[in-house]
Parts: structure tokens; C-alpha cells; sequence
């Protein structure tokens, strides 16, 4: 099976098409042979001028290996050894691709960087492909994304795939990552939930808003619905809020119109005060985003563990320069980690830490999606202690630059007033054998109260 990137530079560019060697980091002059659990991949460039260059993945796959060790009864020896699976471009393909340009499909380009993050006209061609489905897929899958789809030749299960668009290099390869094993709707290994982490890494800012996500990921993850589902969970709260009306009002940013209160840095601090006077040594930082909480947290000596989850991978990255976690010795690598996964989608590895934390992010999940993240938390991983913090609604009327009725962030799904989360805290508290307290934040106001609210929920037994 065989990917060929060919790219276009016109007449009138500021770059030439042999910089493709700089942005997949292979030599174009050079022949480059390595190995990989997928077959024996080669890279070669068969086209080197200045207006356009072909960078060619080839992989071979051994027939052999793939049935090795393989139950001989379970679709019968022939069936075994007579099949497509060593010829057409599938799951194989993309294994090959992660060990071939692995920093290209990141973004990544050390000498042609400004170049890796721009939008280049691209040709991409790869055959055999195998498809599972009719031509009309191929068109549903690619076309959203940007590409212009030739028709085959064939309409069959095998096609020559050709696709073209302009894009940055590093989408076009995630692109092809997740969608031509899609097409295929085949995988060669075992699926379990890390290969929800890797869909979602890939499709981080396309995958949601794909017309076509469900089927996606439901071919992706090998027609497992659990992890269909969680995956569809963890795409929904990603997803942002549309788009308001060109001619609406400006809303500021939340953290523009909080500045001047400091109210960021005291709910961070009140937070960790209320951690601190209960004694708590493992924590679990719901939402984490960049990190802001955990690297106060970090400071804390009674805390051995710290644990961030947040749903969106460039936050995670974000978080992970933070907090140095690169440059972190093996004290702190064992002390401090960041997972990615859904916050209204039960996991197993929530389990066991003394507190968790919410801080500012209810209001951006869907209301209906609430009582999956409270099942979760209080039902499921039950920690003693569990810290929620989220604006006041009615003291946006103080806000000067806040039109009346707007939220205070363009990805809030709602903001509630006072009387409005202390009936849903107390509510989760009963139904899950918590008790719930509350306290303002920020400067109080006699009409409107406090800017932000906290409720601190402790599991009933452990007051």
C-alpha cells in the first residue's frame, strides 16, 4: 500500500515545493527505510522540482506475521492466508504513518515552522484503498474537511484514492489517520478506551463538528458502543457554542471582566484553603484546562497526588508547559499527571483520591448532561470531598460592558443565580449521601451577592 503527498507551489509563492522535505523531515535526496509493528515502510521522494514535490510512504506487510500466532480455527486456515489485508491501505497505513512523521502530523517543523502551521495546496494520492461502503462515503468523510474528491475510476471495494486541498500539513495527516480506517471500517488490533485518547488527539478541532462523527467514530472504535459513547460524550464537550449573530453586542471575555476583581486568583486560592483545612492528600482537578490550579496545588506538601482531567488535548499540552511536567524529576512525575477523558462519562481511574475539583466548569457542560457528570463523581468515584465553584448570574447587572442577559463566556451553556445551584448542589448531596455547604466569592453586593459561588460537598461519613 502506498501514500503519495505531493506539494504544489505556484508560480507567485513565497516557498518551494522541495520544502515538503523540511516539513516531513526526511531528506528529499535520500532513501528512507525503517520498520514498524505495521510491515516495512519506505519513504522515497519520486518528484523534486520547485513547483512540485511527491513524498512517497511505502508499506510493505508481511502476509505471514499478521497470522502468526494466530487461533488457526477461528476463520479457517485459508481465510487466514487469502485475504487483502497485506495489499489495501487501512489501519496499517496509519500505524506506519505515526512512526514515519510523527512530529509532521503534530504541527511540528524545526527549521520551516511558520510554513507547517500555514494552509498549503496539497495532492494526496493512496492506493489501494479499501472501501467499505459506496463512493458517496468517501465524498461525506473528505469534503467537509476542505478536500476536493476525484471520482475513481471503480466503484468498488478497492479504489485509487485521490484527494486535494489546502490545508496545513499537520490536519491533512490526522485527517488521513483517523478517516482511512474509517473507510476500510476495519481494524487490525485490539480496540480498548486508550484508543478513544487517540481519536480524539487526532480529531482534536474537526472531529466535533463533522457531520459525519457518529459513523466515524463509530467505525474507528470497532462498533464498540460503550466506547462509542464515551467518545461521542467527551466530542460534545469539546464542542463550542454557536457562533453569535454578526450583529449582536461584543460580550468580553469572562476573565476580562473579572480582572478587576482579582476573582480568578480567589476562587483559586479559596479553593485551595478549603483543600488545605481538610487534610486531603490526593486531588482530582475536574477541568483542569491550563493547569492554573494544579501549579498552586503543587506547592501544597500534604498533597501526594495531583490529578488534572480535561476533555481537549492542546489544553493538556498547554497544561503540560505549565507545570514543566517535561522537565519533571521522577518525584514529581509520580506526584503530579494529566489525563484526557470526559467529565460526564463514568472512569475508573477517578477512583481513590481524597477531593476533586470543579472550578469554573459546570456552566460549560450541557444542562442535560449534569446529571451523568454527578452519577459519575458522587455516584461512581465518591472521593469525601468534592469542591464546585461557577459565576453568580445575578451579578452580571454589575459587569459595565455585559449587555443585559448575556453570559459572561461565549462557551457557558448557562450561568445560575444563587437560589439556582444551591437547589441543584443540595439535590446531588441527597441523592448521593453528601452534605453541602456554601460561601460567596468575591466582593459582596447587597442585592446581587458575590461574583462567583462554591459549594463544598463531604460524603456524609466523613464530616
Amino acid at each position: 500500500m502506498q501514500l503519495e503527498l505531493t506539494l504544489i507551489a505556484p508560480p507567485d509563492a513565497d516557498y518551494a515545493a522541495t520544502d515538503l522535505g523540511f516539513l516531513l523531515h526526511k531528506h528529499p535526496d535520500h532513501l528512507h527505510v525503517r520498520s514498524s509493528s505495521a510491515g516495512d515502510i519506505t519513504i522515497f521522494f519520486s518528484e523534486t522540482t520547485p513547483s512540485r514535490a511527491t513524498a512517497v510512504l511505502h508499506l510493505e506487510v508481511d502476509p505471514i506475521s499478521l497470522v502468526r500466532g494466530k487461533n488457526k480455527q477461528s476463520d479457517g486456515l485459508l481465510a487466514q492466508y487469502v485475504n487483502d489485508r497485506p495489499f489495501v491501505a487501512s489501519s496499517f497505513l496509519s500505524v506506519a504513518m505515526t512512526k514515519a512523521f510523527a512530529q509532521s502530523m503534530a504541527g511540528k517543523s524545526k527549521d520551516r515552522q511558520a510554513l507547517a502551521d500555514r494552509a498549503l495546496p496539497f495532492e494526496i494520492r493512496i492506493v489501494p484503498v479499501a472501501l467499505s461502503g459506496d463512493l458517496d462515503l468517501v465524498k461525506r468523510l473528505f469534503e467537509p474537511l476542505g478536500y476536493r474528491v476525484a471520482t475513481p475510476d471503480t466503484d468498488g471495494p478497492i479504489i485509487d484514492l485521490r484527494l486535494s486541498a489546502t490545508l496545513p500539513l499537520g490536519d491533512v495527516l490526522r485527517h488521513l489517520y483517523v478517516l482511512v480506517p474509517v473507510l476500510d471500517n476495519f481494524k487490525h488490533y485490539y480496540v480498548s478506551e486508550d484508543e478513544i485518547d487517540r481519536l480524539l488527539a487526532k480529531g482534536e478541532g474537526w472531529l466535533s463538528a463533522h457531520p459525519e462523527k457518529e459513523i466515524i467514530t463509530r467505525r474507528a472504535l470497532k462498533h464498540r458502543r460503550s466506547l462509542m459513547n464515551m467518545a461521542l460524550a467527551r466530542l460534545e464537550e469539546s464542542l463550542p457554542q454557536d457562533d453569535e449573530p454578526e450583529d449582536a453586542p461584543k460580550v468580553e471575555p469572562e476573565e476580562q471582566l473579572e480582572k478587576p476583581l482579582r476573582l480568578h486568583d480567589l476562587r483559586l486560592d479559596s479553593v485551595a484553603d478549603v483543600l488545605r483545612d481538610h487534610s486531603v492528600t490526593s486531588v482530582l482537578d475536574l477541568g483542569c484546562g491550563e493547569g492554573k490550579l494544579m501549579a498552586r496545588l503543587i506547592k501544597e506538601r500534604g498533597l501526594n497526588r495531583i490529578v488534572g482531567v480535561d476533555a481537549s488535548v492542546r489544553t493538556l499540552e498547554l497544561a503540560h508547559r505549565k507545570l514543566r511536567l517535561h522537565q519533571a524529576g521522577d518525584a514529581k512525575a509520580a506526584r503530579v499527571a494529566l489525563q484526557m477523558g470526559s467529565l460526564t462519562y463514568g472512569d475508573r481511574r477517578w477512583h481513590g483520591f481524597d477531593a476533586a475539583t470543579l472550578v469554573e466548569v459546570i456552566e460549560h457542560i450541557e444542562p442535560h448532561r449534569l446529571s451523568a457528570l454527578a452519577l459519575s463523581l458522587f455516584g461512581d468515584a465518591r472521593p469525601g470531598l468534592v469542591v464546585v465553584t461557577t459565576p453568580n448570574r445575578e451579578y452580571n447587572a454589575l459587569f459595565e460592558g455585559l449587555p443585559h442577559g448575556k453570559l459572561r463566556h461565549p462557551d457557558h451553556r448557562f450561568e445560575w443565580t444563587r437560589a439556582e445551584f444551591e437547589d441543584w448542589a443540595t439535590k446531588v448531596a441527597e441523592e448521593h449521601g453528601y452534605a453541602a455547604s456554601f460561601a460567596p466569592l468575591g466582593p459582596l453586593d447587597d442585592t446581587h451577592g458575590a461574583p462567583s459561588q462554591m459549594a463544598v460537598f463531604t460524603l456524609a461519613d466523613t464530616k
